[in-house]
């Protein structure tokens, strides 16, 4: 059974990048919605953070 720690333990790391990963894009596309300057490409932003952080439960 030494096999399983392992699988665990890559598990963890791959879940820990998906994370930071998927926050860091939240983070980069709600700073463009704060600080571009084309109203254009704020609206966008926008909708692209509102599809980033939509919620599966609410209904």
């Amino acid at each position: 059974m030494p096999v399983l720690p392992s699988i665990l333990h890559d598990a963890a790391v791959l879940t820990a990048i998906t994370g930071l990963t998927y926050t860091g894009a939240v983070v980069t596309v709600a700073a463009s919605s704060v600080l571009s300057r084309s109203p254009e490409r704020r609206r966008d932003a926008r909708a692209t953070l509102t599809i980033l952080l939509r919620r599966r439960g609410a209904r």
